[in-house]
């Protein structure tokens, strides 16, 4: 049997957590720049608010309804999703972080367990220890376990948990979920199957292997029999490493000037080789782009990107903020006004395996200590605690978070007070 722990409207539950006056209020978080919807508490989402919705179209009616809005704020975000991922690792053997609020259980070992009663005990445990609420799906496979998990969520609001271990839940299951509500059917193989008369999970668990593995490849295959309980999803507790890594953002403000948008290229460039050696790897290649706003049609419009291949690959955030302004340079023009800027991290390697340059006159052991001394400065200080000069303080470029929370959980300066009304 596997388990599937699934935070409910996790970034609104995040914001609620060190608010209690928003419970039964509705919430919304909003997108970098303070742009679109991402996410909602079920009081939003009962008023009809839309996921991607923008911001700036329902300024009125979120006011008229006082729907409480939040900047995304990432950091506490991350924070309370470790919180809940090291709770579930102290229940079971094996963990699968499947996303910031999801989270596969390997409870193969449990032989004599009640799969309710664990799942029940899971879900008590993170509500009163982290405070952030859950929903539990457990069934025979990953594809099952999801829908389990979504039958919880919307019909057994109460205990919050569906376990389907034997055939008949199953079955339920299967006729309750639509066909295009099964993990891995995405918009197209839905319409083929809407074609052939094919509407929820059960009518595609009667439909032939021939057919599937001709119209829906391997992978219509390996969905159809997760289906029928047969796995087919390797569990994997160890995530491999990224074969790219890209930071890239929209600014704060219109930047026309190369010397503004080299700031926030630099920084960009470093959040990509912090998360580079943090799976311990280096990088052969680096892709910069840059662009303006095509919302704005009275603006001229221009896109362009630029590689730079270097000679030794590497994790040096020195070495790559150097070639990526080296792509700037090449790709930089004039007399626009630019809205974004990237920088994508190609050919990663592992740090053991680098083919040195015959001419290469870098220190590369002293180079690899200094990383790693920054990167515990700053795991311990704060972030950009210690940073290249490159990287500025000018901060023109920053996201707009005007209805940003405080980081409760990171920043010992914003720790919540509480204060005793009768002292």
């Amino acid at each position: 049997m596997i388990v599937l722990v699934d935070c409910n409207n996790f970034y609104a539950s995040c914001e609620r957590l060190f608010r209690p006056e928003l419970q039964g209020r509705p919430v919304v978080v909003l997108s970098n720049n303070d742009g679109c919807v991402i996410a909602r508490s079920n009081e939003a989402k009962a008023l009809g608010i839309q996921m991607g919705a923008p911001a700036f179209m329902m300024e009125a009616f979120m006011l008229n309804h006082k729907v409480a809005v939040f900047s995304s704020n990432y950091t506490l975000y991350g924070s309370l999703s470790n919180r809940v991922m090291n709770m579930l690792k102290g229940f079971v053997q094996a963990v699968e972080v499947y996303s910031i609020d999801e989270a596969f259980l390997d409870v193969s070992g449990l032989i004599n367990q009640n799969m309710f009663e664990l799942a029940v005990k899971i879900r008590e445990a993170v509500t009163y220890d982290v405070g952030i609420p859950v929903s539990i799906g457990i069934a025979p496979t990953k594809t099952l376990a999801k829908m389990a998990n979504r039958y919880a969520k919307k019909e057994c609001k109460e205990s919050g948990v569906y376990v389907a271990e034997e055939q008949s839940q199953i079955n339920q299951l299967l006729e309750y979920t639509s066909v295009g509500d099964v993990w891995g059917i995405g918009g197209q193989f839905n319409k083929k199957l809407m074609l052939n008369n094919v509407f929820t999970a059960a009518d595609f668990v009667k439909m032939s292997e021939e057919w599937v593995r001709k119209n829906m490849t391997v992978v219509g295959l390996r969905m159809l029999n997760e289906l029928k309980g047969i796995s087919c999803i390797d569990w994997d507790d160890m995530p491999a490493p990224k074969k790219e890594i890209c930071t890239a953002k929209s600014f704060g403000k219109l930047l026309s000037t190369k010397e503004d948008i080299r700031e926030p290229l630099a920084n960009y460039t470093n959040i990509c080789a912090v998360k580079l050696r943090k799976q311990k790897s280096c990088a052969g290649v680096v892709h910069v782009f840059i662009q303006t706003n095509t919302h704005r049609t009275q603006d001229k419009q221009y896109f362009r990107s630029a590689t730079v291949r270097l000679e030794v690959a590497t994790c040096s955030s020195s070495e790559l903020i150097k070639a990526a302004m080296k792509g700037l340079d090449i790709i930089y023009k004039p007399g626009y006004n630019f809205k974004k800027i990237g920088v994508i991290l190609f050919d990663l390697i592992p740090e053991n395996n680098i083919q040195m340059g015959l001419f290469d006159k870098a220190d590369r052991e002293r180079d690899k200590k200094l990383m790693r001394t920054f990167d515990k400065i700053n795991e311990r200080f704060g972030k950009n605690m210690v940073k290249y000069a490159a990287q500025g303080y000018n901060k023109q470029w920053k996201l707009r978070q005007e209805k940003l929370s405080p980081c409760y959980t990171t920043d010992i300066a914003q720790v919540l007070i509480i204060q005793d009304k009768n002292v």
